[in-house]
């Protein structure tokens, strides 16, 4: 078998190119007890149970498999009304770095909000990563 040129730079080329994710929700709310704008990757069982007992601490600890996966964290911060969100959208992985991408919404100004302090995130299972930097970025 002969193996042509173009073959092996097209083979390079799809190796450098970054690829999505599918994530799975863990758990989206608005409810968190993280009370400061937070964003983390947890690649350790140990890891995930510190930050859901930060999260959480009187809710049981969802099952991941950290041979298999990583998490994805997204937690906006104390918020004074309720109609604030967040969203993690999509990642990606390439050239040893993760791509976190998510969203934040806030209630129109013009919003009758109830008044009460909310703290949104979106928690999710990735593919287990092993990119050397991560970084997240805020969508428009």
């Amino acid at each position: 078998m002969r193996i042509r040129p173009a073959a092996v730079l097209f083979a390079l080329a799809m190796a450098a190119v970054p690829s999505a994710q599918t994530a799975r929700t863990i758990e989206k709310g608005a409810r968190s007890q993280i009370q400061d704008p937070k964003q983390v990757v947890v690649r350790t069982a140990t890891e995930w149970q510190a930050l859901w007992r930060q999260h959480a601490p009187d809710r049981p600890l969802p099952s991941v498999d950290f041979s298999k996966q990583s998490v994805v964290a997204v937690f906006m911060g104390a918020r004074n009304t309720a109609g604030y969100s967040v969203g993690i959208v999509n990642t990606t992985e390439g050239n040893g770095v993760l791509i976190v991408r998510y969203k934040e919404t806030a209630p129109p100004r013009d919003a009758i909000a109830a008044q009460v302090l909310t703290a949104p995130y979106h928690i999710v299972a990735i593919a287990k990563t092993s990119a050397a930097r991560v970084e997240f970025e805020k969508a428009e």
